[in-house]
């Protein structure tokens, strides 16, 4: 009877925090544990004195037939564990439920906030104090209410402080991230409360509590310290993602930030003056957050496991949508003009020398619609090479090829003549692409790679471009014939006896697919090319650009399962459903 309260841990803390940890150690970072483990530790430290005055008092009681024995301030060994376990297994989560969340585009402060998170703000801070005043009267008058007014005099306070500092962020996030890590390990723990207090593990002296049981033998005043804790917890893990988003969204106000930031820098980040935030940037940031999200659920997906900056600047690039915001092919063309334009400012030409920055956003303000200016001023051109955005442009001029969809499809022109057309057109619109997020990758990977290494992967990344590229020209044969386009090379359908008005005719006829299928045989085959070259990438980054890579190639694997038109498409597209995604992450970051 000795271990009773031992074996409350063992059968119902410690499996769900294993269970927790084996589900999210592929997705763990070094910083997602130090997170945890400093909250952990504020989480100790805070509740140790308070703990300590219950027992001291008389007001927490533990048979002692129900304890192993060892103490420290009178607290009994399993109770300390509960602190560390109930913080570890609602930070887990917490994490789980957050991870896909980027916490940048939700940064604000009191002039882009709503009138009503205002309020909600303002009612949270005063139903905080009342609470406080409620505790301070209940522990003042003494008896029966003396438990409840300590938990409201010990939690409020640090709810009212994080609640004031990140409010307005907290407001934005998604219910899911905030309500689920609260409400699950509450009512959780008020079950194992519950069977806890009905067998004697542990027990509320009867004078300084209210005696009002929620059900069975759990106590108000228990069922209020879980939901305080808890929210405490989850408050206090908030706070923590927002200092990380502040030093990791601008970088002109923290120029250099370690891997793991010290508390001091944290702490500086959550104290800033939200005024002093550049929400050009943050509204920037939503929007790209947005597209990619609508362009690539894969992608956006995958760079959930992006570690800080990087993750940023890859959303801000991959995201980019410009030539697409056109509508009507001269307005394309004249886009193109102004884009490449944009790119003469930034790195010169042969006639310029490269603009400042004020004259590159006076350029893009004066040339560009409002909805487009945030994807240029914040592409973060100053860390990319030149050459791989011009060939993209080209690769935009090769899509205008096709002709206008008022043109007669008997006139329309289909570029992609042959295997070599295809090859150019892959290179220009996905290796570019895939070059441009791995200089990205260099640049902020804590380790850094001999040139050589470096122009491995480079190669590497650009054929790796041809695979994802084909895969998607795969996925798209029936949305791209719908605006009269075919990436099929004429030659192959020659030799099928088709032409490419045939394919805009019928997309989905038996020929088609087999073609289809040829072209996903080419994607494995350079997907197989460069899969292993990948290994060398830095360890901090080798993990995410797998999985981004294996996210994609997940929809060519759909489609070689389903032969025909898939069952389950999106605008005709085929779709991996978002289990089968997490899966495909979970498996690949496992095995690394």
């Amino acid at each position: 009877m000795a271990y009773d309260y031992a074996l409350v841990h063992l059968k119902y803390t410690i499996p769900p925090a294993c269970l927790l940890t084996f589900i999210l150690k592929p997705l763990l970072t070094k910083l997602d544990l130090y997170k945890t483990f400093t909250l952990i530790l504020v989480a100790f430290f805070a509740t140790l004195p308070w703990d300590s005055y219950l027992i001291r008092n008389g007001i927490w009681t533990y048979p002692p037939d129900a304890i192993a024995g060892p103490r420290l301030f009178k607290i009994p060994a399993e109770e300390l564990f509960f602190f560390v376990i109930q913080t570890y297994i609602t930070s887990m989560l917490y994490i789980l439920l957050s991870k896909s969340v980027l916490h940048a585009q939700f940064l604000t402060n009191k002039d882009d906030s709503s009138l009503k998170s205002r309020r909600i703000r303002m009612t949270g801070q005063i139903l905080l104090i009342g609470c406080i005043i409620v505790g301070i009267s209940l522990v003042k008058n003494g008896g029966q209410g003396t438990y409840l007014g300590l938990i409201l005099i010990w939690a409020c306070p640090v709810a009212l402080l994080t609640w004031s500092f990140s409010g307005y962020f907290l407001i934005r996030l998604p219910p899911t991230c905030i309500v689920v890590p609260i409400v699950l390990p509450t009512v959780y723990l008020w079950i194992v409360d519950e069977l806890a207090l009905g067998r004697g593990t542990w027990a509320i002296e009867s004078g300084t509590k209210l005696g009002w049981c929620l059900w069975g033998s759990l106590e108000l005043e228990e069922a209020v310290f879980f939901l305080s804790t808890n929210v405490l917890i989850v408050f206090g893990l908030i706070a923590f993602d927002r200092g990380l988003a502040v030093l990791y969204t601008f970088p002109e106000l923290f120029p250099v930030v370690p891997y793991m930031p010290p508390l001091s820098l944290l702490a500086k980040a959550v104290l800033l003056d939200p005024i002093k935030y550049d929400m050009a940037r943050v509204k920037g940031i939503r929007e790209a957050v947005q597209t990619l999200r609508r362009k690539s659920r894969s992608f956006y997906l995958a760079s959930s496991v992006f570690p800080g900056r990087l993750r940023i600047d890859l959303i801000l690039l991959v995201a980019d949508d410009l030539v697409d915001e056109a509508h009507g092919e001269s307005e394309a063309t004249l886009w193109i003009k102004k884009l490449t334009n944009y790119l003469d400012h930034v790195y010169g030409s042969d006639s310029q020398p490269p603009s400042s920055i004020g004259t590159i956003n006076n350029f893009v303000g004066e040339n560009f619609p409002e909805s487009a200016r945030s994807a240029l001023i914040l592409l973060p051109t100053k860390l990319l090479p030149r050459n791989p955005f011009y060939e993209l442009l080209e690769g935009f001029k090769m899509d205008l090829s096709f002709g206008g969809t008022k043109i007669c499809q008997q006139t329309r022109q289909f570029p992609i003549q042959d295997e070599e057309d295809l090859e150019v057109y892959a290179h220009r619109v996905a290796s570019t692409v895939g070059e441009l997020c791995l200089r990205l990758v260099f640049h902020h990977s804590t380790a850094k790679l001999p040139s050589d290494k470096e122009s491995i992967l480079v190669l590497s990344a650009r054929t790796m471009g041809h695979a994802l590229q084909y895969v998607n020209i795969a996925r798209d044969i029936l949305v791209d014939a719908e605006i009269g386009r075919v990436y099929l090379p004429s030659d192959w359908l020659k030799q099928e006896d088709l032409t490419a008005q045939d394919v805009i005719k019928d997309p989905t006829q038996p020929k088609v697919e087999m073609l289809r299928q040829k072209l996903l045989d080419w994607a494995f085959e350079e997907y197989e090319r460069s899969r292993d070259i990948m290994n060398m990438l830095p360890h901090d980054v080798r993990g995410p650009l797998i999985v981004a890579v294996e996210s994609y190639m997940e929809i060519g694997r759909v489609l070689r399962e389903r032969t025909g038109v898939p069952s389950k498409t999106r605008k005709g597209r085929a779709t991996v459903p978002r289990s089968r995604r997490m899966w495909v992450a979970w498996k690949n970051l496992s095995t690394i």
